[in-house]
């Protein structure tokens, strides 16, 4: 199943964090997105003709997190937004911070 089909599982933590492997095998599915940080990290900025449109997707990408209980970091300008995830229990990357990158995708009209 894509990405994007599945929902996130609670992580509850004890779940080992993917390895750099693991987590550039995600990336053929989500393919804008970047390893931070040694791939502890995803980050992807998307880009608007203004600062109302960049707004609008960032309170859809908010209202998705608030759904599928997984939440990013998002830095937010003139025309700009980046979205950054990770899982914080276990301190990097997890299954769950790919299906949300592939759906914050999907949101993205640029």
């Amino acid at each position: 199943m894509a990405l994007a089909g599945k929902t996130c599982t609670p992580c509850r933590g004890g779940v080992p964090p993917l390895g750099r492997a693991g987590a550039e095998g995600y990336l053929g599915e989500t393919p804008h997105w970047v390893l931070k940080d040694d791939a502890t990290r995803i980050e992807r900025s998307f880009e608007f003709k203004n600062f109302a449109q960049a707004l609008e997707f960032v309170n859809k990408v908010g209202a998705l997190a608030e759904e599928e209980g997984h939440h990013p970091d998002i830095s937010l300008g003139w025309g700009y937004c980046t979205v950054l995830f990770y899982t914080h229990k276990i301190k990097g990357l997890h299954e769950n911070d790919f299906i949300m990158a592939a759906k914050t995708d999907a949101l993205y009209e640029g």
